[in-house]
C-alpha cells in the first residue's frame, strides 16, 4: 500500500482527489460482525460529489475476494452512508507492477467496474519522447 499511496494511484485511477483516511480499519458493522479493511480513503471530485473507497490490498500468491469486498460495501453503508462507496482491490503482480480493479454492486452481484495496471519507473527512465506522448494523447482526449 505505500507504494499506491506515494504514488497517488488511487487518485490517478478513480479520477478524484482523495487521501488515506485510515490503514488497517476494523470495525463492527450491524448484522455482519467484524470487518476489516486495508485501508480507508476518502475523496472528492470536481462536482463536490464526497467519496468513501475502501481498499483491498493483496500480493503474492494472495487473490481478492468476494466476501471481503461485501464487506467493505456493508462498511460504507453501516459507517459513512453519505458518501458514494467506491471499493478498490490492489494486487502486486510484480515489484514494478500493480493492478488496480474498481468493483461495484449490482444487486446481489459484485462486478469488475474498472481495471488498470500500473507500472511503476524511476524518474530516469521516463524520457522526453514519453513526456511527448503523453502530452499529445491528454490533447486527443481533450
Amino acid at each position: 500500500m505505500a507504494r499506491v499511496r506515494y504514488n497517488r494511484l488511487i487518485d490517478i485511477f478513480l479520477g478524484i482527489t482523495c487521501y488515506s483516511l485510515q490503514n488497517h480499519f476494523r470495525t463492527t458493522v450491524k448484522d455482519m460482525g467484524q470487518v476489516e479493511t486495508d485501508e480507508v480513503y476518502v475523496g472528492v471530485d470536481k462536482g463536490g460529489s464526497h467519496y468513501v473507497v475502501p481498499i483491498q490490498a493483496k500480493g503474492g500468491n494472495d487473490k481478492l475476494n468476494r466476501v471481503q469486498i461485501e464487506q467493505d460495501i456493508a462498511l460504507c453503508a453501516d459507517k459513512l452512508p453519505s458518501l458514494v462507496c467506491r471499493p478498490v482491490g490492489t494486487q502486486l503482480m510484480q515489484s514494478d507492477q500493480i493492478a488496480l480493479f474498481e468493483f461495484v454492486q449490482d444487486d446481489d452481484d459484485i462486478r469488475i467496474a474498472s481495471e488498470k495496471h500500473y507500472r511503476l519507473v524511476p524518474p530516469d527512465a521516463v524520457t522526453a519522447e514519453d513526456l511527448a506522448k503523453y502530452a499529445q494523447r491528454r490533447q486527443e482526449n481533450v
